[in-house]
């Protein structure tokens, strides 16, 4: 056992939008950690998936204190379950990040912070975003990536924004898959373009099982792995 799988930090997942979603954060937290420290080595995680149903309907009737109850009881017993530090598993469900930070008591690795970064680093100013509407529209997303990180961001037109809507919510979330989808993605993405996006974010956890960067002509942020890849250098930071 080297020094770093010796004091590998304890991941807590709260899990995100859909099963779908969480299980690429579980494969991929544990890929990157076998890369990273070799041999038989996984990461050191507990989740605790959530049933999402109880969730969108909170989203969906603006019950967001709700949603961030549920999701802070589950911080809260990560945390008694000896978690270092939480990741919640959505975009989405970081509309009340902060509170559930506060109110577990835990380091809270916040999604918009990591993607933040990782646009400054490749020098990009102005993203098209997509997501679920509430990604889209409120400001707890684009503003941080705004006010943070001095990010000019586009999202697509209401009707637009309506077909991702209903493609994350009817579709990949219960894990279905449609080439049409995926077209009907592109399509809007290369929308973005045309006003001047020079990356897109994809960000709702569940987009990067539809969209993959070739299908794209600019750079694309999968916030899911984006995020994976900040709780493993976090985990095994010395």
């Amino acid at each position: 056992m080297n020094y770093a799988s010796r004091n590998m930090k304890v991941i807590g997942l709260i899990g995100g939008m859909s099963w779908a979603s969480t299980l690429e954060y579980y494969r991929l937290i544990n890929e990157l950690v076998a890369e990273k420290l070799g041999g038989l080595h996984s990461a050191r995680l507990i989740l605790y998936s959530l049933d999402f149903d109880e969730i969108e309907r909170a989203q969906s009737q603006a019950r967001w204190d709700d949603a961030t109850t549920i999701m802070s009881q589950a911080g809260i017993a990560l945390k008694q379950a000896g978690a270092d530090f939480l990741i919640i598993c959505s975009n989405t469900g970081h509309e009340g990040a902060d509170a559930v930070m506060k109110r577990v008591g835990l380091p809270l690795l916040h999604i918009g912070d990591v993607t933040g970064k990782a646009i400054t680093e490749h020098g990009l100013h102005r993203v098209g975003l997509m997501g679920t509407r509430f990604v889209m529209q409120e400001q707890f997303y684009r503003g941080r990536l705004q006010e943070r990180f001095s990010i000019e961001v586009l999202v697509p037109g209401e009707q637009e924004r309506a077909i991702v809507n209903r493609i994350i919510y009817d579709e990949l979330c219960q894990g279905k898959i449609k080439d049409s989808s995926r077209r009907a993605c592109t399509k809007i993405i290369a929308g973005l373009i045309e006003r001047g996006a020079e990356g897109i974010v994809l960000g709702c956890t569940e987009l990067p099982l539809l969209i993959r960067p070739g299908d794209v002509g600019v750079p694309l942020f999968d916030t899911t792995r984006l995020h994976a890849e900040a709780a493993v250098k976090l985990a095994l930071a010395e």
